[in-house]
């Protein structure tokens, strides 16, 4: 008898084309699963029904030797802000609570396409405004993770907790995320996954819920490297309904071990190596170096000058970009509606002010103010202009080397509540995510140790534009040198 608990993807896979069980069965134990582990709050809806008619489906196609999609039976998390058709999306908040949307993402559509399977829509900071899991207005996500120093709970990471939490926590094969300034690869390294965000273009945006348009990008979560690049081979495509979206020719992710990293030079930036940070994740720094000696790779220094200002830069982009994004939920159209006031304006401010919570209120101002009359220049424009010297610094770097390795965060997961009360110490958890992302860099986040509490450390790298396949080559590298 199969042991469910012990598989990933590509080994599910096997196991049902071969007959071994059925979708049914691997669904119904996830089900299990999400029920005995309900503490963790991972899920926000559930849709465990559709989940057994989609596997059915899966199985039917199985036992007739249909063609079969690449995650054929897989069951899956959904973050809950790619919509889904006459499922509940409310990306976290109170205000899109009752929201059913009529029309399903594009990236929901190709994995559904893909044979994958929903088993929910999972928890995340609201409108994806965090680094912890700790603003959704259904609660905190839990992090399935101890300390073996400590029995407290630990944030998941943010944005995309509830879907790093229930991959890490075995309640699916895998999860969808979002990354704006890092909400899949702080998770993942939290939980010690692999988490891709793809270059800015390569997945629709189209019905995700909007945060920072110029930013948000959708990606995987997951258990291995090649389940990573199983699911992103599933969840690309170009879209006409996204007028970002790439219509660059996508290759085939699967074949990323073909890309040799013998001779290719790995760039290690100077300025990475902040003040205050871990100790720990140094000395996992300097081991996956050493790995890629090992391999045959050139490592080489490079500089990005502007690192120092890819924070403030990030937190004058977003908020900007949120406050246009979000005036759409006004509790006229659709959504949570204040208490009927005989002022339209007053009805405004009363249904944004109970529907939003405190950080996407306290995000919402900063974009307005930098937005606003005699600020845009000195605020909104400056940082737009940073944000070109920091893609060009990567531009540079990437003449001296092919692919840059970094830590993924410059901390380990947390005691929830420990960093909650400071909300600048709590954006600093972005501080080595956010310049990939202003650059709408391809990155990816696989962990690469253990610190001495037991808590995984994650290593990111950072690759050239639509070349998803070397990072992923990179990354399993590192998955396979860390020996766990």
């Amino acid at each position: 008898m199969t042991d469910f608990s012990k598989l990933n993807i590509t080994s599910a896979l096997l196991g049902l084309k071969n007959k071994d069980f059925k979708s049914v069965e691997l669904t119904e134990y996830f089900i299990n699963q999400i029920d005995k582990k309900d503490s963790l709050n991972c899920f926000i809806t559930k849709t465990f029904d559709k989940a057994i008619d989609m596997a059915k489906r899966s199985d039917e196609k199985i036992t007739k030797n249909q063609e079969l999609g690449l995650l054929e039976g897989i069951p899956i998390g959904m973050k809950d802000l790619f919509c889904t058709k006459d499922i509940r999306t409310t990306a976290g908040s109170k205000i899109l609570n009752s929201f059913i949307p009529f029309y399903e993402s594009t990236v929901s559509k190709n994995l559904w396409d893909s044979g994958a399977v929903l088993l929910g829509k999972t928890n995340m900071d609201e409108f994806a405004m965090g680094s912890a899991n700790t603003t959704s207005f259904f609660g905190n996500v839990i992090n399935p993770l101890k300390s073996k120093n400590n029995d407290k709970d630990l944030v998941p990471g943010g944005s995309s907790g509830g879907s790093a939490s229930s991959v890490a926590a075995g309640l699916c094969l895998a999860a969808t995320g979002s990354d704006t300034g890092g909400s899949i690869r702080q998770p993942a390294s939290f939980c010690g996954l692999v988490g891709l965000k793809p270059t800015y273009g390569r997945c629709s945006r189209f019905g995700m819920v909007a945060f920072a348009s110029s930013l948000d990008q959708a990606g995987p979560i997951s258990l291995t490297v090649e389940d990573s690049a199983r699911m992103l081979q599933s969840m690309v495509s170009y879209d006409s309904k996204d007028s970002t979206s790439s219509k660059k020719k996508i290759e085939n992710f699967l074949n990323y071990k073909k890309y040799d990293l013998k001779g290719k030079k790995i760039g290690v930036p100077k300025e990475y190596l902040l003040d205050g940070l871990n100790a720990e994740i140094k000395k996992a720094w300097d081991l996956g170096i050493s790995w890629f000696k090992s391999v045959g790779s050139e490592i080489v220094e490079v500089s990005l000058p502007n690192t120092d200002s890819a924070l403030p830069t990030y937190y004058i982009i977003a908020p900007a970009e949120a406050s246009a994004n979000l005036a759409r939920y006004d509790g006229i159209r659709y959504g949570f509606r204040a208490e009927e006031k005989s002022d339209l304006t007053q009805l405004y401010e009363e249904t944004r002010a109970q529907g939003f919570g405190k950080e996407v209120k306290r995000r919402l101002m900063i974009g307005t103010y930098v937005l606003s009359a005699g600020y845009y220049d000195a605020y909104y424009l400056k940082a737009l202009k940073v944000r070109k010297l920091i893609s060009d610094d990567f531009l540079k770097a990437f003449k001296k080397c092919d692919l840059i390795l970094t830590p993924t965060t410059p901390n380990v997961a947390f005691p929830i509540g420990e960093k909650q009360t400071d909300p600048i110490e709590m954006y600093l958890n972005d501080v080595l995510t956010v310049p990939a992302s202003l650059a709408g860099l391809p990155a990816i986040s696989v962990s690469a140790s253990l610190n001495s509490d037991s808590l995984p450390i994650g290593l990111q790298i950072i690759g050239k534009p639509f070349e998803e396949s070397s990072i992923l080559s990179a990354a399993s590298v590192i998955e396979d040198s860390r020996g766990f």
